[in-house]
């Protein structure tokens, strides 16, 4: 039996989290839980915060907030100076490379994101095995930072292969 109740967040590194928050905001109504660190606080630097958090050498932390989005794992952002700065995760990448949201309406969700300043990679498309019941549609678009955030849409629910352990958390 596992001591795993599920997934309480999400980390993700913006390079201004107003900006992303207010991004998010108003592309899919996400809302403020806490500030865990605040531009007037001292920023987590240094040695011991480095080998604790697998920052690289010289990287701080200079502000840190927990948002909401529906239903769902929060979402941890991070703002951190550094001169080690990668892009983004591709999605051919290794490691976590995007977030997906539940939607209700894609064309919908896609004008919000757009109008908020995402970038839609293509119009929706077909979702894939398990996923593909009639009405469903997803798209992936881009944050003004390039993170990929995937909008989805299963109207009618998925269903699973015979050896299937479990169904999937829907919001």
């Amino acid at each position: 039996m596992s001591n795993i109740s599920g997934i309480n967040h999400i980390g993700m590194t913006v390079p201004n989290i107003d900006e992303a928050f207010t991004f998010l905001k108003n592309a899919f109504g996400a809302k403020y839980a806490y500030d865990g660190l605040t531009y007037e606080d001292e920023p987590r630097k240094g040695p011991e915060v480095e080998r604790m958090l697998g920052l690289s050498q010289g990287a701080a932390i200079v502000k840190q907030r927990m948002i909401v989005i529906g239903n769902g794992p929060n979402i941890e952002m991070f703002e951190i100076e550094s001169d080690n700065k990668k892009a983004p995760l591709e999605l051919e990448d290794n490691g976590y490379n995007h977030i997906s949201l539940f939607v209700e309406d894609t064309d919908l969700a896609i004008e919000q994101a757009v109008n908020a300043g995402a970038t839609a990679l293509s119009e929706k498309h077909d979702n894939s095995r398990y996923e593909d019941t009639e009405g469903s549609s997803s798209v992936y678009v881009k944050s003004p930072w390039n993170s990929l955030i995937e909008l989805q849409s299963i109207p009618n629910g998925y269903y699973y292969p015979e050896n299937s352990e479990s169904e999937v958390f829907i919001p």
